[in-house]
């Protein structure tokens, strides 16, 4: 029975919106994490038989096809290829599962999963260019409801009773949590910094320090008049990559590498695409019945910060520790470049697992379209 296992794992800061990041073209920040994992692992990218890429917005300098431009750019052999996968949020996660997927099929031997988004550059929703991507047939199923995240963040909400005080708090946690990580040197390890057109770049740039629920609460709730979902409370526009190189456990012994960690397990589930953000429910579940193991076997959770709401109405219906549920902050502190975040999470997770000694990981982000990717991760 052939394995995937992740032997390296490493992420760009995340880099906020305009900032420090802002200045590098993306097909040249997927480059240098894809130099960054092979110079770590010491491997001859020659040999990495395929590079599956998460991004969301493929439009103007994420189109044609950034996983084989990022190759190139990265010097690798022509003769290594790539693709692009969008499930929105999750695109690079579920890189990770084909990745698995393919590796235990015996596609690969070897193969790097990640991805990428520079919302500076590319904006979110470059993609539709004033275009519907639904069609009527689908308005037709959903009322006419053109699907919103921040609307569907604030019916979350309401269904789960969520106060805007209690979604502020969570925030201020996140900031808390990945500020501790940042100043402990927790993050290092894990961070390629990237030389841009305004100097290094080696920390993650959204974090905010000394923030108060008075002070959150005096921001503008833009979805709702009378809401409590505002940019304090919601993840962060950003920009950064991510790639994590995978191989079979056999593929690992002979090549001399140890692995990190294996694919325990995946899930990918749907869920209402209208509130859209739920979606993570269903799929730790799914992973939980798929992997065997119980809810208390797992050591840490990443559940992707969209917005608070998501997060706390997951902690609502599965019961998690909550300590143990994004313990160096989320995407609200750190970021959420979509295309790349689920590689950034992963490897942010896969780092933390090995710096404590937790076997068992679990991580879930919401999706577009209300889907979500949950992945059990075994470290070896």
């Amino acid at each position: 029975m052939r394995d995937a296992v992740i032997v390296e794992a490493v992420r760009t800061p995340v880099g906020k919106r305009n900032g420090g990041l802002s200045g590098v073209h993306p097909t040249d920040l997927s480059a240098h994490v894809l130099e960054s994992l092979v110079t770590r692992a010491g491997l001859d990218p020659a040999l990495v038989d395929d590079v599956i890429w998460g991004c969301v917005s493929q439009v103007g300098e994420q189109t044609y096809n950034i996983a084989r431009n990022a190759v190139l750019a990265a010097g690798w052999p022509e003769s290594v290829p790539g693709t692009t996968v969008d499930r929105q949020c999750g695109s690079s996660q579920q890189a990770v599962h084909f990745a698995a997927a393919g590796l235990v099929a015996g596609h690969y031997d070897v193969v790097v999963a990640g991805g990428v988004e520079s919302m500076s550059r590319v904006p979110m929703g470059s993609s539709t260019q004033g275009k519907d991507p639904l069609g009527e047939r689908y308005l037709e199923r959903y009322d006419g409801i053109q699907p919103n995240q921040g609307v569907g963040a604030e019916m979350i909400a309401e269904k789960w009773g969520l106060s805007r005080t209690q979604l502020d708090e969570f925030a201020l946690r996140s900031h808390e949590r990945a500020a501790a990580a940042q100043d402990e040197g927790r993050f290092a390890a894990q961070i390629a910094p990237v030389q841009s057109p305004g100097g290094l770049v080696e920390f993650d740039e959204g974090i905010r320090r000394g923030g108060t629920v008075e002070g959150l609460s005096g921001l503008k709730t833009p979805f709702k008049s009378d809401g409590v979902i505002s940019a304090g409370n919601a993840s962060q526009i950003s920009d950064g990559s991510a790639a994590l190189l995978m191989m079979t456990d056999e593929k690992a012994q002979e090549l001399g590498l140890t692995p990190i960690a294996r694919v325990h397990s995946v899930a990918v589930a749907g869920d209402d695409p209208v509130m859209m953000l739920t979606a993570p429910i269903p799929a730790t579940k799914k992973v939980l019945q798929r992997s065997g193991l119980r809810l208390d076997e797992i050591g840490v959770f990443e559940i992707n910060e969209a917005f608070a709401p998501v997060p706390l109405a997951w902690l609502a219906e599965i019961g998690a520790d909550e300590k143990l549920m994004n313990p160096v902050g989320g995407a609200i502190a750190l970021g959420h470049p979509l295309g790349g975040s689920g590689a950034r999470i992963m490897t942010t997770m896969l780092h933390h697992m090995r710096d404590n000694g937790i076997r068992y990981g679990l991580q879930s982000m919401c999706e577009g379209g209300g889907q979500a990717n949950a992945t059990v991760l075994e470290l070896l």
